[in-house]
């Protein structure tokens, strides 16, 4: 989440509402969902909001590809978020494979 929040800050002003807003909402999608799965007693209903989070993680993904294509940030400067975002996708999915 401080990885996302600190790159979509050298994003333009035209983007607060865009693209800064929607990264941001995902991220925190991810750390609210994986709250509440904890919380969850059956391993169904855990793995549900496991799923929703990695499916955060991915529209991570495809917007910060959007945004460098867009010019708003470089390879190099989204390196370490990345790296952040594939790690959170593998320990979801194998979240999502423990009982």
């Amino acid at each position: 989440a401080i990885a996302c929040y600190s790159l979509t800050k050298k994003f333009p002003d035209s983007e607060r509402y865009g693209l800064v807003q929607q990264i941001r909402r995902a991220v925190i999608s991810i750390h609210l969902n994986i709250a509440e799965g904890c919380s969850r007693r059956s391993f169904p209903e855990r793995r549900r909001y496991f799923e929703i989070a990695r499916g955060s993680s991915i529209e991570i993904d495809a917007a910060l590809d959007l945004a460098y294509d867009l010019g708003f940030s470089t390879i190099d400067e989204m390196g370490t978020t990345g790296n952040l975002l594939v790690r959170v996708f593998k320990m979801l999915s194998s979240m999502m494979e423990t009982n």
